[in-house]
Parts: structure tokens; C-alpha cells; sequence
């Protein structure tokens, strides 16, 4: 008896440790695509799991936040859905890239062109987005999940530190730090590069100043034993003919 219970009492724990855990890695979420740091840009996916045995999820809406809004906003294409961007107008324009804005994307609506997300599956919305806050250590975004059953599930209840997760959470992106000045790294390894680039070219003009140095002390040297040559010669052909004719004279005699 005494074993059955403790049997059952283990299988009830189970169960209510599953129910419980289940919202952790069931509700739509956001994670960056490699680092999401403040002031940076980043692609994040919208991680969007089918919770149901008899439907299928047919349409997601993903709201941006207003309280720091993005200036840049692209959805990735997913084959078998459309994606329809809204845009609405800012109270205060916003500057990015020297120019002011007066409106910004503020929802991203998928609707499934086909049977959507069907049960045991779920399916990754890619967006890029930024330029990224950087007075702000998250972001949230408030979604609306549809099933083909007509069912709405809004994950919009926002977590906060130090409660229990909300049933319905809405998905939070977490920022990163702002990274070191990636222009002002890549700025230096460009003139370690021109540096390099132009010993290099010093070298090869030294190289190429020394090699013509060279080429021309060797013509030097070949013309002067050339002009030597031919005094020799011409003396030797001079010596010939007076040597002959001192013979001549004496032969006569």
C-alpha cells in the first residue's frame, strides 16, 4: 500500500510539474538571431508554437512597442504566409540617419496562405529591426495568436521582475550592452591596412630603385669593358700592320 501510494503521489507531481511548465515553452517569444545590443540593429524571430491538438495557428499579430520606437522594421518572406506591415504616425518625429521621421512601423500581421502552423509544430517569424534603444534593457512586443477554430490568444501580459510569469506572457527581447565602436575598430584595422599597404609599396619601390641602380651599374660596366675591347683590338690589328711592314723593309734590304 504503502509503495502504490508513493507511486501515485510521484505521478501527480509529474503531471503538476508538466502543467505548470508547460506556459514556460509553449507561449510566442522573441529571441535575436546572435547578439541584440542597444543602439545596434539586429534580426529577431517570433517563435510561434501551435498550443492546440485540433487547429492549426493561421495568423499572428506582433505589435512594436510605441515608447521606443524603430526606425528600421523589415519582416523576412515565409513561404505560405503574407506579411502586411502597419505603419502609424509619431507624436515626436524621430531622427535616424540624419533624417526625421514621422511615422514608424507599429504592427506586422502574418496570415497563413495555406494550413499555417498545424499541431506539433511551430514556426519562426524573422524580422530586422533597429536602430535599438539604447536608454532601455528590453523591449516588448505585444502579440495576438489565431487559430483556424477562430480562437484568440493575446500574450500581451507583461512580465515583471521578481513575480511568477504571467498565463499569457508577452514576448520580451533582452538587450545587450552596446558594443565597442565597431566603425571606430574597423576604421583602424582600414589604416593598419593602408599602413601595411604602403610599406609594402616603399618596399617594392626601394627594391625596384635598388634593381635599376644595379641595371645601370651593369651597363656601365659592359660598355666601358666593350670601349676597352675595342682599343685593344684596333691596337693589336695597329701593332699587326707595322710589325708587317718592318718585315717588308727588311726583306727589300
Amino acid at each position: 500500500m504503502k509503495a502504490s501510494r508513493i507511486a501515485a503521489a510521484g505521478a501527480v507531481s509529474g503531471i503538476a510539474v508538466l502543467v505548470l511548465s508547460a506556459p514556460a515553452f509553449a507561449h510566442v517569444s522573441v529571441q535575436p538571431e546572435g547578439t541584440a545590443a542597444k543602439g545596434g540593429y539586429a534580426v529577431v524571430d517570433f517563435k510561434v508554437p501551435n498550443e492546440r491538438d485540433n487547429a492549426s495557428t493561421t495568423k499572428l499579430e506582433v505589435n512594436f512597442p510605441t515608447d521606443h520606437p524603430l526606425a528600421s522594421v523589415m519582416p523576412q518572406p515565409v513561404p505560405g504566409w503574407k506579411a502586411e506591415v502597419t505603419k502609424s504616425k509619431l507624436d515626436k518625429p524621430l531622427e535616424s540617419h540624419g533624417k526625421q521621421l514621422t511615422e514608424v512601423v507599429t504592427k506586422v500581421t502574418w496570415t497563413a496562405d495555406g494550413k499555417g502552423v498545424e499541431p506539433g509544430y511551430f514556426q519562426k517569424f524573422p524580422v530586422s529591426v533597429g536602430a535599438l534603444p539604447e536608454d532601455a534593457d528590453q523591449l516588448v512586443f505585444k502579440a495576438i495568436q489565431t487559430y483556424s477554430n477562430k480562437e484568440v490568444v493575446r500574450w500581451i501580459e507583461v512580465p515583471q521582475e521578481g513575480q511568477e510569469e504571467p498565463e499569457t506572457p508577452a514576448p520580451v527581447l533582452q538587450l545587450a550592452a552596446a558594443e565597442d565602436d565597431a566603425h571606430g575598430a574597423a576604421g583602424s584595422s582600414d589604416a593598419k591596412a593602408e599602413d601595411t599597404g604602403a610599406d609594402a609599396q616603399n618596399t617594392a619601390a626601394d627594391s625596384s630603385a635598388s634593381d635599376s641602380g644595379s641595371g645601370d651599374s651593369s651597363d656601365t660596366t659592359a660598355r666601358v669593358l666593350g670601349i676597352v675591347g675595342i682599343v685593344v683590338g684596333a691596337a693589336g690589328v695597329g701593332y699587326g700592320v707595322l710589325a708587317g711592314r718592318r718585315r717588308d723593309s727588311g726583306t727589300a734590304a
